[in-house]
């Protein structure tokens, strides 16, 4: 009998890619080190640990990128999909979820696949030779004993950056009556945030001399050359660069209207989204900072309705290793210099928990259909799956590759002269007609964590 495929790593991209093989009837261990070997940013030994927000981020399939994504990814019979769908809370037109439900029915569901075994334990260095077809989807905060044995190999430096993790809020410790429940330009069915505002100048300016005069962590001497991804930058970092970076940022007021403030729009706002079921925690939107806790605690009550603010998590900074994928990976994420390894998730440069999965769900398929020795055929670079994975395999440029999230850059360009709505509309549609003649088969069967 041939060896199963190991998958290295029980983030979303590692079990997703060990869905993808099992349904293929492929054998599969997933390995995972923790509880063995903790991480910086880790709090628990579930599969699938969300350490940053809750959000999956917009749903909407005919405007956004990221919303295409998931349709195309919920059509390709997707497990992480499917556990967010069933374990979604509101957020307006986002796809947000319960963290601990969502991992649990994603390690819930592979325990019961009898195609998986979850191997515990650290691979220190890498796989056996004997190990034909590897997947590493080890994600952020690989190993330092895995990342040299695979720097090794490569011969290139990892690039590196900061990724950052929110704070938490309990729900009965904000104040409604100073706060106020919107979403913004009230999408959704429902007001799925919490508005906490600034409503003079004076205020705001002074919550960001604030921001720059508090204590931060030290950094280590690593760290210090390490460069923030722009997607998800620090406070203090926007601060930084100018007074109103904030409030064109994670702070800005726009499409919010303080029901007992009507007259004028607030002049900054600090929005609150709900992060789990229950509704007890919600996490402030964008302020992931490497300030030190008790600065946190005193800086964020200072916050209109966070005065008596109790906080669930505090933010935190955590680095970000991935590889130079447009000139070490091969079209089917395998590595040039040692084929047997294939790579998936945060490491080969994608940003986002759903890129992440996407990328693993793509691995999957390819090392599936190489064991059984029958064809796949990527995505057309016109779809969402396609476009992410030709941006990292060769469409971006080796000397300058940093980590990207999904968005309609990464698409061939639809000339037209429509409306920027209309046009985003197009992008879509023309995806939906490539993904209908790509996928070419009846929809698999959906999996039973979202039934």
């Amino acid at each position: 009998m041939k060896p199963p495929i190991h998958v290295i790593g029980g983030g979303l991209a590692g079990c997703e890619a060990a869905w993808q093989v099992a349904r293929a009837g492929v054998p599969v261990v997933l390995h995972e080190m923790r509880p063995a070997r903790q991480t910086e940013a880790h709090s628990t030994e579930r599969l699938a640990e969300l350490v940053c927000s809750n959000s999956l981020r917009s749903d909407d399939a005919d405007h956004n990128a990221v919303g295409l994504l998931h349709e195309e990814m919920r059509r390709a019979g997707s497990l992480i999909l499917a556990a967010a769908d069933k374990t979604r809370v509101p957020a307006g037109s986002a796809l947000a979820v319960d963290r601990d439900r969502f991992s649990d029915a994603i390690e819930s569901e592979l325990a019961a696949e009898p195609l998986v075994t979850i191997a515990r334990g650290e691979m220190a260095g890498l796989p056996p030779a004997d190990w034909t077809s590897v997947i590493i989807a080890t994600g952020p905060l690989t190993s330092p004993a895995l990342a040299g044995a695979i720097q090794a190999v490569t011969g290139e430096d990892a690039l590196a950056f900061f990724d950052a993790i929110a704070p938490i809020v309990y729900r009965d410790s904000i104040d409604m009556e100073i706060a106020w429940a919107q979403s913004r330009y009230d999408k959704g069915e429902t007001a799925d945030y919490i508005n906490c505002p600034f409503h003079d100048k004076s205020d705001y300016e002074a919550f960001v001399a604030a921001i720059l005069a508090a204590d931060r962590i030290e950094y280590k001497e690593w760290e210090q050359v390490t460069p923030y991804f722009e997607g998800c930058l620090p406070i203090e970092v926007m601060a930084a660069r100018g007074v109103k970076t904030l409030r064109f940022g994670p702070m800005k007021p726009v499409g919010l209207l303080d029901p007992r403030n009507s007259t004028r729009p607030p002049y900054a706002v600090v929005q609150l989204r709900q992060d789990n079921a229950l509704g007890t925690l919600w996490n402030i939107v964008g302020f992931q900072t490497k300030l030190k806790h008790s600065e946190q605690t005193r800086l964020f009550r200072t916050i209109p309705g966070l005065k008596d603010a109790r906080f669930a998590r505090l933010g935190g900074i955590h680095r970000n290793t991935f590889l130079n994928s447009p000139k070490l990976l091969d079209g089917t994420l395998r590595l040039k210099a040692m084929p047997r390894l294939r790579f998936a998730g945060q490491i080969t440069g994608v940003e986002g928990y759903v890129e992440s999965a996407a990328i693993g769900l793509l691995a999957g398929r390819f090392a599936e259909a190489e064991y059984l020795g029958v064809e796949f055929r990527s995505p057309p670079i016109t779809t969402a799956l396609g476009a992410l994975l030709a941006h990292i395999t060769g469409g971006a440029r080796a000397a300058t590759f940093q980590p990207m999230n999904v968005n309609f850059g990464l698409f061939p360009r639809i000339e037209t002269d429509a409306t920027r709505q209309n046009r985003k509309a197009a992008y879509t549609t023309r995806a939906r007609a490539d993904f209908d003649r790509w996928l070419g088969t009846p929809l698999p069967p959906v999996p039973a964590a979202a039934e």
